[in-house]
């Protein structure tokens, strides 16, 4: 099997409903602009992948993806990884891209052996437990109104991205953890936004209000000062996610006592990547905790084993749950070849976007 061809198509679709992340990060654009990745094959198989982004993937994927791709066997994906490793020296790929292509062979994988993906990988769990993962919301009584909706329709955890303000945040950790009990897991996102001395007290509220973890409160560029967050507190901390350098950077933050739990994700690292760092931590008796929602992501949820929950993102009020999550909170492993994606290619073509989850 050979790889003939290259494409790339990118969608726009407005915004209907707009969200917020914590202070100094954007929001909801006013448009949503999707670049979906088209690897063909001689043998009449394509496989697909979807980047968040629209000129700057078509550029990589026209310039540098599609020449190193062509001619080659999509089902070598270690041999294409370490190539686009290679490439990722010289560009210096935005990391949505460093997997993009991955994805796609995977599918093509999948759909070649007649298998869903995570089969492919080993496979581990039919259904995963879902948390509702919150944009942010203006106030406390708005979030402890989305908890309850969230918690109605089946959810049994719940993780916070907040304001960014440390002692706001702290208290709205507090009054989560009141308002729901002791029987619902949650956890915090801090989206890097803040300086060690707020992550240290930060994290001491969510310490003493039994939190399960405590994700990405500063940039990630500082090993030593993770180490000494680590050190500091015993609620476990839940790095790297969006640092450079795959398993790599995943190894020395292990080494050096920085991370007590690990991110992993199709989103940065692709499938092969992934697992990389799912089965590193495994090594370690760490959970690999994976990051973000959609297809890839829930076959990977369902493959790794040392992996908790599959992330469902709550970016709205009245919540909107992605199609795939149940009513008790799980989302089911698919079952189609490859990872599943619904495609009309004509549509695609013509700007209409596919759907990313079946249903």
């Amino acid at each position: 099997m050979k790889i003939v061809a290259v494409e790339s198509y990118t969608v726009t679709e407005p915004v209907t409903v707009s969200w917020l992340w914590r202070d100094g990060l954007p929001g909801s654009p006013p448009e949503e602009i999707v670049t979906w990745l088209r690897i063909v094959t001689d043998e009449g198989i394509d496989g697909y992948s979807c980047i968040d982004r629209g000129p700057i993937a078509q550029d990589i994927i026209g310039r540098c993806l599609a020449p190193l791709l062509i001619g080659q066997d999509p089902l070598r994906k270690e041999l294409i990884w370490h190539l686009i490793w290679e490439l990722d020296r010289i560009e210096e790929l935005p990391i949505y891209m460093l997997g993009a292509a991955d994805i796609a062979l995977w599918d093509i994988t999948g759909k070649a052996a007649g298998l869903p993906l995570h089969q492919l990988l080993g496979g581990y769990a039919e259904a995963v437990p879902g948390y509702a993962s919150t944009a942010t919301f203006a106030t406390t009584a708005e979030y402890l109104d989305v908890i309850d909706q969230c918690l109605d329709y089946g959810f049994r955890a719940i993780k916070l991205h907040a304001w960014g303000r440390p002692r706001e945040d702290a208290a709205l950790c507090q009054a989560v953890r009141d308002h729901v009990g002791d029987d619902i897991d949650l956890m915090y996102d801090g989206s890097a936004g803040f300086s060690p001395y707020d992550s240290l007290y930060v994290g001491r509220a969510c310490e003493l209000a039994g939190y399960r973890w405590y994700e990405e409160p500063m940039r990630e560029f500082s090993i030593s000062a993770y180490r000494r967050l680590c050190d500091s507190l015993d609620i476990p901390v839940l790095v790297p996610e969006t640092a450079d350098g795959c398993h790599y950077i995943a190894a020395e933050y292990i080494h050096a006592g920085a991370a007590d739990m690990v991110r992993t994700g199709s989103d940065f690292r692709g499938i092969t990547g992934s697992m990389r760092v799912a089965h590193l931590a495994d090594a370690h008796q760490m959970t690999a905790e994976v990051h973000g929602g959609g297809l890839p992501n829930i076959h990977l949820a369902a493959a790794v084993r040392n992996n908790s929950y599959y992330e469902s993102m709550v970016l709205t009020n009245p919540i909107r749950v992605e199609p795939g999550v149940g009513r008790d909170g799980h989302v089911k492993a698919p079952l189609a070849p490859g990872i599943g994606f619904e495609i009309d290619l004509g549509g695609l073509r013509a700007g209409r976007p596919p759907s990313r989850l079946p249903g």
